[in-house]
């Protein structure tokens, strides 16, 4: 039994999930940019996990996370099927072995001092860091109480592999290409903004359909949608956005949009007939070897949330970032991350874009973000990934995030040196 929100809380409790990943929620509707046009059988149910009785002051009461306290947020993020309804993400029989590598002797500048790696999760209040290369961990640590079983949430970092799994659907044949219209999967969508818009720019926002994501405002879309009634058989989420107008051309500016985050996630399982959390076990979890099951919360539709809120474990999302250094393994088109993990879109940030629901570098490599401190890094020439979790004393922090990339780069740098 739950101790948490119902289906009817959901929506709102996703509403934080969702966030910004690079700035603050508040600043999201600023963030938009003039860019060049580009080329136009239900799963079961999470059970509760087992866990260690709590203080009723470590659960959550207020739907909004952004209002959790700290002991509460990380009591919360390693146990979100408990408070929500949620699916299980299946894993197989075969697991996929990480060797042990040699050890990586990492340091991280900040701001004219030395950081070893102990002093860096403590800054992050990282739950997990996991550093795998060619296959092999470099570097493991844990702690908030977690370990190498605990699933912690992902947050926005969904989005990645939501948008994996349109690549999937377009080379299973269930999705023509990424040139084909939305309305052509979400036919309710037809009369809206979203007339002439196509897939690839939903993966990138650049619909330029209306959109206020002011997390500080109680009349913006982001927080209006929420309060959508269910229509039978409709996702709530598409009630809501069919009602918006379009206000700039389709392809030519770029604006962060948690609405069409979670409309990716309906045309995936509209495409498909499948749920997102089937279809990623069909296509990824099983296949390539997680070794644990993953699972992933619901809206007040009963339907996954394409742009949030995933559990696994560190070393499962480690895997995850190994299959896209495969290039998919067969799964999605030859070339997709390559597509997916460049810049599509420009952001208005030097040396960073958007490509397919993943912050881009300049040097191709390409990361999932999701709020208080979630992260995939991949950079497929060093073969390396770099998952982390973890609870920031804020859901966002540009100093933070500095911070973070930072330690990215000082692992490519010590690998850098490593082959020399």
């Amino acid at each position: 039994m739950r101790n948490g929100f119902g289906v009817a809380g959901i929506a709102a409790l996703a509403l934080a999930c969702s966030a910004f990943g690079f700035a603050s929620p508040a600043m999201a509707q600023t963030m938009v940019y003039q860019i060049d046009a580009p080329a136009r059988a239900p799963a079961a149910e999470a059970p509760a996990a087992e866990a260690p009785a709590a203080e009723a002051t470590e659960i959550p009461a207020d739907l909004n996370i952004l209002f959790w306290t700290q002991d509460q947020r990380d009591y919360a993020f390693r146990r979100m099927e408990e408070l929500a309804p949620a699916r299980v993400v299946a894993h197989g029989d075969h697991v996929l072995t990480l060797g042990q590598g040699g050890p990586l002797d990492v340091s991280v500048e900040v701001e004219g001092e030395s950081w070893d790696v102990d002093a860096y999760m403590a800054d992050q209040r990282a739950a997990s860091l996991i550093v795998v290369q060619n296959g092999e961990v470099r570097l493991e640590r844990y702690a908030l109480g977690a370990d190498a079983d605990t699933r912690w949430t992902s947050f926005s970092v969904a989005k990645s592999l939501t948008s994996t799994l349109v690549g999937a659907a377009i080379e299973d044949g269930y999705i023509d290409s990424l040139n084909a219209p939305v309305t052509q999967y979400i036919p309710e969508l037809a009369g809206s903004g979203y007339d002439g818009v196509t897939i690839a720019q939903l993966l990138t926002m650049t619909s330029g359909v209306r959109w206020n994501e002011d997390y500080t405002d109680p009349n913006s879309d982001v927080a209006l949608f929420n309060n959508v009634t269910p229509e039978p058989g409709i996702d709530p989420i598409v009630t809501y956005m069919r009602t918006l107008e379009s206000e700039a051309e389709p392809g030519t500016r770029w604006q962060y949009n948690t609405g069409e985050t979670n409309l990716i996630g309906v045309l995936v399982a509209n495409a498909t007939g499948r749920t997102l959390s089937e279809y990623l076990s069909e296509k990824i979890w099983r296949p390539f070897g997680m070794e644990h099951d993953a699972v992933w919360m619901l809206n007040a539709g009963g339907r996954e949330i394409g742009g949030c809120c995933i559990s696994a474990t560190a070393r499962d999302y480690a895997r995850f970032g190994m299959f896209v250094l495969t290039g998919g393994n067969g799964v999605v088109p030859d070339g997709w991350f390559g597509l997916a993990g460049s810049r599509q879109a420009d952001i208005g940030a030097p040396g960073r874009g958007y490509g397919y629901q993943w912050w881009t570098f300049d040097d191709g490599s390409f990361a999932a973000q999701g709020i208080f401190g979630q992260g995939i890094f991949i950079d497929h020439s060093r073969g390396l990934v770099i998952a982390s979790n973890g609870d920031w004393t804020t859901a966002t922090s540009q100093a933070m995030g500095a911070r973070r990339i930072a330690f990215y780069r000082a692992v490519q740098a010590t690998i850098d040196a490593e082959a020399e």
